[in-house]
């Protein structure tokens, strides 16, 4: 960090994300940090466990310290078009999640269309959600970016119409540094500067930051590390 000149710079991760399970144990280890934790929930990944234990979890997660929740919804309201559906399921998540941020998981790999992304997209800024989120990052097709550009174009439609900053989250199959660059000029160009702060962009991919870590070892160095070295290696 000396050598590239950000030994005073505090970088750390968004968030920690954890199953229910583990959310207080997170909470504890990151007390003083100011590390958010983030919680999956409502039957993550598939989201089909019955509706009032998918309440039940936000509610149990909040209260052990969680400050943020991840929704999964139920796909088959997209894939039937039954957009009141998806609104209510949504609007109660968020009405669970208190004062903790929302991010609403849209699973776009299984959703059929682009139109049908666009349109659950604006459901659930309509419903609450404060961040929009491709995938669980454990469907067959993950994030990518033309999904990545019809989920931004409606954030910022939603924006012009509201006035409402919603976050996004592309999560799965985002493995490299390049790859995180190429999302990371798209967000500025569809969104623009404010949109690449935590606070309404993150990645999901945890392999991500072993590349990023060996990218900047070898910008000092000149070589590469091998993976193993590596804390998620």
């Amino acid at each position: 960090m000396a050598a590239l000149g950000m030994a005073d710079r505090p970088i750390t991760v968004g968030a920690v994300c954890v199953y229910h399970e583990m959310v207080s144990t997170a909470v504890e280890a990151l007390k003083g940090s100011h590390i958010p934790v983030a919680a999956v929930s409502t039957g993550f990944p598939a989201g089909l466990s019955p509706f009032h234990l998918r309440l039940a979890e936000i509610h149990e997660s909040v209260a052990a310290g969680a400050s943020e929740i991840d929704i999964v919804i139920s796909r088959r309201h997209v894939l039937t078009s039954n957009w009141q559906a998806l609104y209510e399921e949504v609007k109660a998540f968020r009405e669970a999640c208190g004062d903790a941020h929302l991010k609403a998981i849209l699973a776009t790999g299984e959703l059929g269309s682009a139109t049908k992304i666009a349109k659950a997209s604006m459901v659930a800024m309509m419903a609450g959600a404060d961040f929009i989120k491709t995938s669980t990052g454990m469907e067959k097709i993950n994030a990518t970016q033309p999904t990545s550009l019809i989920m931004m174009r409606a954030i910022r439609d939603y924006y012009e119409r509201t006035g409402y900053k919603i976050g996004y989250k592309p999560a799965g199959g985002i493995s490299t540094a390049k790859d995180a660059v190429q999302y990371l000029v798209l967000v500025k160009e569809e969104l623009g500067r404010d949109w690449l702060e935590p606070t309404l962009f993150r990645f999901g991919a945890s392999r991500l930051l072993t590349d990023i870590e060996r990218q900047l070892e070898h910008f000092v160095t000149g070589r590469y590390s091998a993976a193993h070295r590596h804390p998620m290696g």
